[in-house]
């Protein structure tokens, strides 16, 4: 008999589980089938901090949560909707995000009494009446996947392991998801073993018929394609679309790219990106610290390529030293920081903004740079090349900062047109530049850009000399003058505010609006859910976000002063709010959070809707 098919507009579905049991590849295949049906897509990865937690604990959840739609979406949702629990940790640890009436599928084989005193169940919630306010689903996913691979040439073991893809199945079925392509995924994951290719189909189409044939699920579920503008789309992390614009900024400036670079959670994944686009011009090297790494890039800059180095806040720190002689030897470099919890070891899979005073200040002596930050996972794209274009334009230390919500989270990204990308083409110094003619002056700058001559090593009749003792006003040569080191202070800082950025806009369609919400990196998506929930309620707000932090735009102190109210949230304790402060004289509201996890849209549309009717 065939089942009801519901029209629903938006889904926000969390796979959770042990850190072993696949859940992000279970949400990313299941993110992957949704786009091919053309739905918007906001996805969340959320991994244990510990790399071997103790199986069935808490700190071993691991969970991905993906919201799509059929209308333009900009978080990866508040709330579940469905929440798919793989052992009684999981269900724990989750529960308190689920609204009432949610979905609850659980794998009921998993809730024996071991696994259920591992995280403080005195009685199963399956059968207490704990969860009698939500829509409970028991099913046997381990011992069915089993079942369903007995005719297999696979170990009990892999066949307990295929759960995931039992789970997959059934939610797919459940929202009916495309899965041939998971069908392929699986033929090239395991290409060399045919038996577990076999397995996993099989795990996947036999949740797809359960969920097919239980009366468990009466309702099967569509979620139409969304508008959107017209060209080829790809689903992408932010991390992979930061690789990919480094590779598109060498391509564009006819450097090669040299990343030098220390493994750290969470920015890995843009090492292993990059090693794959050795034919682009990109070389990779995996340091043996953050110090060598970021020298390395550095003396890849000098010798006249891209030099990039990544890391997160711990490998910043370590980093200073030599982004301070990147400031004195004013080559161009860039230094991704996809942020993390903190200090120290901190939380380092979970979220923070909380680097912005190190990018901005964290450096001895006056060290000014440029700072710009991706606010979603494909503007991490635009903001490398935009990194890429300050750097060896202004010949400057650029801190690009990501953060882990907008580094793992993905969402479909428009394939630009090529050849609509800045042109970042350098011009190196081949001739003496010195009016005797025979001269070269490496410290003679660009009368615009401020800019100094970047001279390749090995030029015949460019010899100059580097390294971080002062440098004398144009000849290059070690000063200890007074009036020139005085000089070289300010002429270096006056390089980054010549930096040019574009103007600040501001998202006001009422145009009455008394308050302005002022966000910078990945609280861009909370806040703009959270303005556009309060527009359609006939309450009145501005947004403005910012991409360049240093320098500022220029029209910034001007936008400012049109509103009665400026808030300014943010994942720390008020960095960006200081700093307006500070600048403007404006006094910003600071709305702030350290908790390891990016805004709710519904918690800023509760504290924003208190300023704006108060305003």
């Amino acid at each position: 008999m065939s089942k009801q098919v519901q029209q629903l507009d938006r889904v926000v579905i969390r796979f959770a589980g042990d850190s072993g049991d696949g859940m992000q590849l279970t949400g990313d295949r299941f993110t992957s089938e949704t786009a091919q049906l053309g739905n918007d897509i906001s996805t969340l990865p959320n991994f244990p901090a510990e790399i071997r937690a103790p199986a069935g604990t808490l700190p071993g959840v691991s969970s991905f949560q993906v919201h799509f739609a059929d209308y333009d979406i900009l978080t990866p949702g508040d709330a579940p909707n469905v929440l798919v629990a793989m052992n009684p940790a999981a269900l724990k640890a989750n529960l308190a995000d689920l609204p009432r009436g949610a979905d609850i599928i659980v794998n009921t084989d998993e809730f024996t009494k071991r696994n259920l005193a591992k995280v403080g169940y005195q009685a199963s919630p399956l059968d207490d009446g704990s969860l009698d306010g939500y829509a409970l689903h028991p099913v046997a996913l381990t011992s069915m996947t089993v079942r369903a691979l007995a005719e297999h040439d696979v170990s009990k073991k892999d066949a307990e392991r295929a759960k995931n893809m039992f789970a997959l199945g059934l939610l797919s079925w459940m929202y009916s998801r495309p899965y041939a392509s998971t069908i392929r995924f699986l033929e090239r994951k395991f290409a060399a073993r045919p038996e577990l290719v076999a397995a996993n189909t099989a795990a996947f189409k036999a949740g797809w018929n359960f969920g097919e044939t239980t009366e468990d699920f009466g309702v099967r579920y569509e979620v139409k394609p969304a508008k959107m503008n017209p060209g080829t789309y790809r689903n992408i992390t932010g991390n992979a679309a930061l690789s990919l614009g480094l590779v598109a900024a060498g391509v564009r400036s006819g450097l090669p790219v040299f990343l030098g670079a220390y493994p750290i959670t969470p920015a890995s994944d843009i090492l292993h990106e990059l090693s794959k686009h050795k034919r682009f011009g990109v070389t990779t090297m995996q340091a043996e610290d953050e110090i060598a790494a970021i020298g390395a890039a550095l003396g890849a800059s000098y010798g006249g390529a891209l030099g990039v180095t990544t890391t997160s806040g711990p490998g910043v720190a370590l980093k200073g030293e030599t982004i301070s002689l990147a400031v004195a030897l004013e080559l161009p470099l860039v230094i991704v920081d996809v942020q993390r919890a903190g200090p120290s070891t901190g939380m380092p899979t979970k979220t923070e903004q909380a680097d912005l005073n190190m990018a901005l200040y964290g450096r001895h002596g006056e060290a000014p740079i440029a700072v710009i930050a991706p606010r979603s996972p494909s503007d991490c794209f635009f903001a490398a090349l935009e990194a890429a274009r300050i750097a060896l334009t202004h010949r400057t230390p650029v801190i690009l900062l990501s953060d882990n919500y907008v580094a793992n989270g993905s969402e479909p990204w428009l394939l630009p047109d090529v050849d609509s990308l800045p042109d970042l083409r350098v011009e190196f110094a081949t001739e003496p530049n010195g009016e005797d003619g025979k001269t070269f002056l490496p410290y003679l700058r660009d009368p615009e850009t401020l800019a100094r001559p970047w001279a390749i090593p090995g030029t015949a009749g460019l010899e100059h000399r580097i390294g971080g003792l002062e440098k004398a006003d144009k000849t290059g040569d070690i000063s200890y003058d007074p009036a020139n080191h005085d000089f070289m202070v300010r002429t270096r800082a006056a390089r980054i505010e010549a930096i040019r950025v574009p103007d600040v806009e501001v998202e006001d369609p009422d145009s009455d609006a008394r308050v302005l919400v002022l966000g910078w990196g990945s609280t861009y998506g909370p806040i703009g859910a959270a303005c556009r929930a309060l527009r359609q309620r006939g309450l009145p707000v501005a947004q403005a976000h910012l991409r360049h932090l240093a320098p500022l735009p220029a029209n910034l102190g001007e936008v400012l002063g049109r509103y009665e109210r400026v808030v300014i949230p943010e994942m720390n304790l008020g960095q960006l709010a200081h700093v307006i402060r500070a600048r403007y004289l404006v006094d910003a509201i600071a709305y702030n959070q350290v908790r390891g996890l990016p805004f709710t849209s519904t918690e800023l549309e509760s504290m924003l809707e208190e300023v704006v009717k108060n305003a």
